[in-house]
């Protein structure tokens, strides 16, 4: 044993301080050490204060202190820790020889399993074998599955039945793409299904685009069909109105025979039948395509996109639909135009209805708005350049068609309303222009000639279809008529004014429009007809017989007005009682007066031909003529042979207010001649012979009985009045009577002081002439003389 040789250890006599410190170092390190507490920083404590010995010696002094706690727990357990070992040497020998059996039983088992263990291995290498081989054949499975469905995939692609394809689509991605042990076929897959998924849009956008082409010729002849099916609904309307009309006016007539049905045809399955809900029919209505690809789209997730493609294209469409060709006029373009746009929204109509959200309402009502706009600037332009009534009429009926139209799939049109409406006034003036043009120009060709028929239908063509027959009997033929060709010329003229201005004014929103349709009848009536008439009578009438029909033509035409009035209303569905409750008066009495005043005035012409005669009456004759002057027989004569003829054309009052007017003449004409110079006196003998006269003039008032009532032989009677009270009171026995105010209101009313005082000078009285050279005329004055004498002095004295 080898001694080591250490230096002598330095004791370091530490004062009471450290030593306190010290113990508290050790209590503290002695802790931590029990504690399990790490001693780092006691040993850098120790060097950094330079002091490890002092930790070496706590160290030690902590060692030493636990050796003897080993020590007592030791001894305080030694007999169990012997017992413990000899256990331990006991179980020793067990575990040898349980080593040995072990060992044995392992040497055969070893023996026995080495056979099982090379079964178990072929086993399992059988076994991964027949795994695979399983999993091969789930593989391959696999694979003729998919290979089936991408057979009907390329079927369905081959039969353009699109949407089976796609769904074959789905069904390899869901299904059989993440199933797929080989990654070439992946791969491939994952290539092919967006190129046919790309193919089947481009497919169905072209057949789409297609269908656009195509929708534009169907929307044509559909909107043509619907506008024609609206025509004849409107013609069936019309009929519907006419049978109406004649029961009216048979039931106005008083008819009670005659009962009248108005069948009323099925006009719903009339429309039906053109246009059918399965998008075919008639008018090839078929919406496949569209449907077709719209469904496509929304297989392929890009509905959003393909609404707004459809909304795009279609808007684009019906700009294109807008364009009016500057080549062709108006007037033929027209029906294709509106037609054409009609079609476009009976189609989006279908479409919003049976299209799934295709196009939404507000869309619909967007593209309607953009028409309506257009179409309204279109019919301005249009209107404002058309100068013929009948190409607005043509118009107008078409765009009321469309109107119709379109408000049965709920469309409004009151724009397109109001602008007819505005363009109201322009068409009447056009349509008045027109009807003075006819006018002028059948006039113009009227020969003043009675108007001869031949066979009935002439008569119900120029009599009965403007009712201005006289009685209700059909006359024997040939028949001629008591007018000229003017009157049933110009009664179809302002016929066919009324019916293109209640056609205009039908359809067009406005309800009650009769009395727009009256204010223009009454405008052509007075403005146009009555000036026409009126400048003919003034400038073509040159003798008494075309005078007399021109009288004639206007007592006709009076009774005509009557049904222009009746026929205005029945057109605009007003009933006829207040048509007849608020009668008017003649619009064609400015014509009516100049006509008669024209023949009037001729005749008194003629009239004062004979009147000339009146020269050759002896004023101071012996005895008064029994049979009258020679004038008024002339007179009478040619009044016989005047009625003789007029009564077979004109009626009746025309004719009491011609002769009236002649009788006032030969009147006047007689007390002219009386007051005139070329009579310088007349006696007693003379007047009576006026007397006869005026009473041969009322003699051939009452031969006229026939023809006038009792009334209208009164009213020719007090024609004569003026001469008749003038003869009455030269005839009176007291004439100084006539300065009665009471007396002469009733039997001298129509005298004038003047013209009494100068007729009365002229008087003389018979004894005048046989006593005259005697001087003594004074004296045998008789008392009417005197009455006479007084009476002239008294109108003096008054004047």
């Amino acid at each position: 044993m080898m001694l080591s040789s250490k230096p002598p250890r330095r004791k370091i006599v530490p004062a009471n301080g450290d030593e306190s410190a010290d113990k508290l170092d050790q209590l503290l390190l002695s802790s931590a050490i029990c504690n399990n507490e790490d001693i780092g920083p006691f040993i850098r404590k120790a060097f950094a204060s330079g002091k490890p010995e002092m930790l070496h010696h706590h160290l030690r002094h902590f060692a030493r202190s636990k050796e003897s706690e080993i020590e007592e727990v030791c001894k305080a357990h030694y007999q169990d820790f012997i017992l413990a070992v000899d256990d331990l040497r006991s179980l020793l020998s067990d575990v040898d020889s349980l080593k040995s059996s072990l060992s044995d039983s392992n040497s055969r088992l070893q023996s026995v399993a080495r056979p099982l263990l090379s079964s178990l291995d072929a086993f399992v290498e059988t076994r991964n074998v027949s795994k695979n081989v399983n999993l091969a054949i789930d593989s391959i499975r696999a694979c003729v599955k998919l290979m089936e469905v991408c057979t009907r995939a390329n079927r369905h692609l081959a039969d353009d039945n699109f949407y089976m394809a796609l769904k074959c689509m789905d069904t390899i991605e869901r299904e059989y793409l993440d199933q797929t042990a080989s990654s070439t076929l992946k791969r491939m897959l994952e290539k092919k299904i967006p190129d046919i998924r790309l193919y089947i849009e481009r497919k169905v956008n072209k057949e789409f685009g297609d269908w656009l082409v195509e929708i534009r010729v169907v929307s044509r002849n559909l909107g043509q069909l619907a506008i024609g099916q609206a025509s004849s609904a409107r013609q069936r309307e019309e009929d519907l109105r006419i049978k109406q009309r004649q029961a009216e006016e048979q039931s106005r007539l008083s008819v009670r025979d005659c009962i009248y049905a108005l069948e009323e045809e099925d006009e719903d399955g009339i429309i039906a039948g053109g246009i059918g809900e399965d998008g075919g029919g008639v008018a090839g209505f078929d919406l496949t395509s569209l449907y077709r690809a719209y469904h496509i789209h929304q297989t392929l997730g890009l509905e959003d996109r393909f609404k707004q493609y459809y909304f795009e294209n279609r808007k684009l469409q019906l700009t294109s639909d807008f364009q009016v060709s500057s080549m062709t006029p108006f007037l033929e373009s027209h029906q294709t135009f509106f037609a054409q746009i009609a079609g476009f929204f009976v189609v989006e109509d279908r479409v919003l209805r049976t299209g799934g959200g295709l196009i939404s309402k507000l869309e619909v009502e967007n593209l309607w708005e953009i028409a309506v706009s257009k179409m309204c600037s279109v019919l301005e332009d249009q209107f404002s350049r058309m100068q013929t009534a009948n190409h607005l009429l043509l118009i107008k009926d078409y765009v009321s068609l469309l109107g119709v139209t379109l408000r049965r799939y709920g469309y409004p049109i009151d724009a397109l309303l109001d602008v007819l409406s505005k363009h109201r006034d322009k068409y009447h003036e056009l349509l008045l222009s027109d009807c003075r043009k006819q006018i002028a120009e059948a006039v113009a060709a009227d020969k003043f000639e009675q108007m001869l028929m031949k066979k009935e239908y002439e008569y119900s063509m120029n009599v009965l279809s403007f009712q201005i027959q006289t009685t209700d009997i059909i006359p024997a033929f040939p028949y001629v008529a008591p007018f000229s060709t003017t009157v049933p010329d110009c009664c179809r003229i302002v016929r066919s004014f009324i019916e293109d201005s209640v056609s205009f004014m039908s359809y067009g929103g406005q309800l009650e429009f009769y009395e727009v349709v009256k204010k223009y009848l009454d405008r052509l009536l007075i403005e146009v007809l009555d000036e026409a008439l009126v400048k003919l009578i003034n400038t073509s009438i040159s003798g008494v017989s075309q005078a007399m029909q021109m009288a004639a033509n206007m007592a006709v035409l009076e009774r005509a007005c009557d049904f222009f009035f009746r026929h205005a209303a029945q057109l605009s569905g007003v009933p006829l009682r207040m048509v007849e409750r608020s009668r008017r008066q003649f619009p064609l009495r400015k014509a009516r007066d100049a006509a008669e005043e024209m023949l009037s005035g001729l005749l008194k012409t003629k009239v004062d031909g004979f009147m000339t005669l009146i020269e050759n009456v002896n004023w101071m004759c012996d005895e008064a003529p029994p049979s009258g002057n020679e004038y008024i027989n002339e007179v009478i004569i040619y009044l016989e042979i005047l009625v003789s003829t007029a009564q077979q054309i004109l009626p009746s009052q025309v004719l009491k207010r011609v002769l009236q007017e002649v009788f006032a003449h030969i009147s006047e004409k007689i007390v002219g001649t009386l007051i005139s110079d070329s009579v310088k006196r007349f006696n007693v003998n003379a007047i009576n012979g006026i007397e006869v006269d005026i009473r041969l003039l009322e003699s051939f008032a009452d031969n006229q009985a026939s023809l006038f009532s009792d009334g209208d032989v009164d009213v020719l009677k007090a024609s004569l009045a003026s001469s008749k009270q003038l003869i009455n009171l030269l005839l009176s026995n007291h004439p100084e009577n006539f300065l009665n105010p009471v007396i002469r209101e009733r039997s001298y009313n129509t005298l004038d002081h003047k013209k009494v005082v100068i007729v009365s000078e002229k008087l003389r009285d018979p004894s005048e002439r046989l006593f005259g050279t005697f001087g003594s005329r004074g004296a045998r004055q008789n008392p009417k003389r005197k009455s006479l004498d007084t009476l002239i002095k008294r109108l003096r004295d008054v004047s």
